[in-house]
């Protein structure tokens, strides 16, 4: 009875692992495979080094962030586009490109993770925090001066909701 029960602890610790892992570098995989799509299945170093740094240029939140440690953008401290584009030139999946290659030269790497989307259709506002309240308002470039009660925030959203709820639909 021992045994089964320590072989089945054993079998969800290992399941436990290895789903962590399906997320671990989510915001690098998906940079890595973004960029496979805008370039020839036999791109070269060079070709791929470019069309980073070009991607980098436009790059908002996360993936901006993911290019300041890879070294795309001018400010960035590190320059390790070398470790990331000779495997992609070889064809390396991009899981082993930001496991093996990319964590071992900078651990931050990995725990870049993308921010939860709130659907404004389902979402109950007076269940929200105050901090969710003010990032919609906020990534709708609206002012939060002067509001002091989760229901200043709520009224605000119900009020613009329409003006942007059909902009962030036709954007998908």
């Amino acid at each position: 009875m021992e045994k089964e029960l320590f072989l089945v602890l054993i079998t969800f610790s290992i399941l436990a692992t290895s789903l962590g892992k399906v997320q671990e570098c989510e915001v690098c995989e998906s940079v890595i495979k973004k960029l496979r799509a805008e370039l020839p299945d036999d791109a070269k170093q060079d070709e791929i080094e470019l069309k980073f740094k070009e991607f980098c240029k436009k790059a908002k939140g996360r993936e901006e962030k993911f290019c300041y440690y890879v070294g795309g953008l001018e400010t960035s401290a590190t320059y390790i586009i070398g470790e990331m584009s000779k495997p992609m030139s070889w064809g390396m999946p991009a899981d082993k490109i930001c496991r093996e290659k990319l964590l071992k030269k900078d651990s931050q790497i990995c725990d870049l993770k993308y921010e939860k989307r709130i659907d404004l259709d389902t979402v109950d506002l007076k269940k929200l925090k105050v901090k969710d309240l003010k990032k919609i308002l906020s990534d709708w470039g609206e002012s939060t001066f002067g509001m002091a009660e989760k229901s200043d925030f709520i009224r605000k959203i119900e009020e613009l909701k329409p003006k942007y709820a059909n902009k962030n639909k036709s954007d998908l």
